[in-house]
């Protein structure tokens, strides 16, 4: 491999390379065992669209929880330590890095391709911010965080989520070309830049992870930023760097090919496909697991009583419960005045079980939400709080039908107390449904 241009590199130049080199190499080639023990876990046999969205989504972490900043600064401290110790070694060799840099651009093109792509598709095909549940509609707007409010204003525009995946995929496939990566990394910067404000904004979990792509963006651009300054602000007549490595062996024109290939493949291709099959089957925010059959919709509870005492309905009871939803999948919402400790989580999170998927009441009070199975030969619904504050609080109820608008259930509160609820359904109509379904350019009839 032989280099085309041997232009000689000032002396700050070539120590501010090495140290740029050594911190965008760590920060974008995984090296942590955290990374690999993710990697392991995988069951490669049965491959999810998720499994490619978590080998997509690195950063360099030395401890287990939520990414920080301290992180970088480590890296930064690595990188300096390396630049001593290059330059120390390197003194009368290189009289430039043109290679290297190519290299590190490459790679560094290549980490933000992936890592764009594997969130374009999870909009393009709404997984990200999912249409809002039963339980989500009928909660009051002031019982949500702004980051909750944000991905249901998101969620109830899918059309509008595509767009913005189709954006970010569009970006990461013009990194996949040098000829195009400037142009990509202008579209991320853009992109990525309001999803870095709009993660401060609406205290969303993905600040440093929007800015480590922003970083990454904005290297991709330096290297045509020279250029581009002068031929669209001076207006002045500025050359292409034609600069590449030069493969004299047919191994090493092959190889580049066969591995640019099997990279879109496997994140492009593939994982597309993938995720077009998750969101039809095994959408990761909400359970897949039914429910009880033909039940969904929000119940008002006409009579209430706990052990022998009768309760009036009351907005102001602890214990009273208001109303009741069950969603099309495994779970129920129990609306009282009852207090709920706010799961806050709005970090981008993908479990594979059921129970584990806690979207609908992140972000959220006013609502208990359990998961449920049904024992259907002894009309027994067992009950599972699924926030991670209240894990220990089952209820295990028998459930009665006396006709299609009314669920009668019964039985014991956490091995306690006694419960007998009528539950009424209501026959609620749902303005933003009923403009999808009568149309935007008709009158609404509710």
């Amino acid at each position: 491999m032989n280099k085309q241009y041997t232009t000689a590199w000032k002396g700050y130049e070539k120590i501010a390379f090495r140290f740029v080199f050594i911190y965008f190499f760590i920060q974008a080639v995984p090296l942590d065992w955290l990374y690999y023990q993710q990697v392991f876990a995988i069951d490669w046999l049965h491959l999810r669209y998720s499994d490619i969205l978590v080998l997509a989504h690195y950063m360099p972490q030395f401890k287990p929880g939520a990414q920080s900043f301290a992180a970088w600064g480590i890296v930064a401290l690595v990188a300096a330590i390396g630049t001593i110790v290059w330059t120390l070694l390197d003194r009368n060799r290189e009289t430039e890095y043109n290679n290297a840099y190519y290299w590190i651009r490459a790679i560094v093109r290549y980490r933000l391709a992936i890592a764009v792509i594997a969130y374009g598709f999870i909009k393009v095909f709404p997984l990200q911010s999912p249409y809002p549940s039963l339980s989500n509609l009928n909660t009051p707007y002031g019982e949500f965080t702004r980051w909750k409010l944000f991905s249901i204003s998101l969620g109830i525009v899918p059309g509008y989520e595509s767009f913005l995946g189709f954006v970010e995929v569009f970006a990461g496939l013009l990194l996949f070309y040098r000829k195009t990566a400037s142009v990509g990394a202008v579209v991320i910067l853009l992109f990525t830049g309001n999803v870095f404000m709009s993660n401060i904004a609406y205290e969303g979990g993905e600040v440093v992870y929007s800015l480590y792509l922003i970083v990454f963006a904005l290297f991709i651009l330096v290297y045509d930023l020279q250029r581009l300054t002068a031929l669209l602000v001076l207006q002045k007549p500025v050359m292409p760097n034609r600069f590449q490595p030069l493969f004299t062996a047919k191994w090493q024109v092959y190889g580049r090919s066969l591995l640019k290939a099997a990279v879109i493949f496997f994140f492009v291709a593939l994982y597309s496909f993938k995720t077009a099959t998750g969101y039809k089957n095994d959408p990761y925010q909400f359970p897949v697991a039914k429910g009880l059959p033909d039940a969904a919709g929000i119940y008002n509870v006409s009579s209430f009583r706990i052990n022998s005492d009768t309760i009036a309905y009351s907005k102001h009871h602890p214990l009273r419960w208001q109303d009741v939803v069950f969603e099309e999948w495994n779970t129920i919402s129990i609306r009282s005045n009852r207090p709920v400790k706010i799961d806050s989580n709005n970090v981008e999170r993908i479990n594979a079980a059921d129970n584990d998927k806690t979207y609908e009441l992140e972000g959220t009070i006013g609502r208990h939400y359990y998961s449920y199975t049904i024992d259907t030969v002894h009309q027994i619904l067992t009950l599972q709080n699924k926030n991670k504050f209240y894990s220990q609080e089952r209820l295990l109820l028998h459930y009665i039908r006396p006709n299609d608008s009314t669920i009668t259930v019964f039985g014991i509160h956490e091995g306690r107390d006694s419960i007998f609820a009528t539950l009424q359904k209501i026959n609620k109509k749902y303005l933003l449904k009923e403009v999808e379904r009568q149309g935007r350019s008709k009158s609404l009839k509710l």
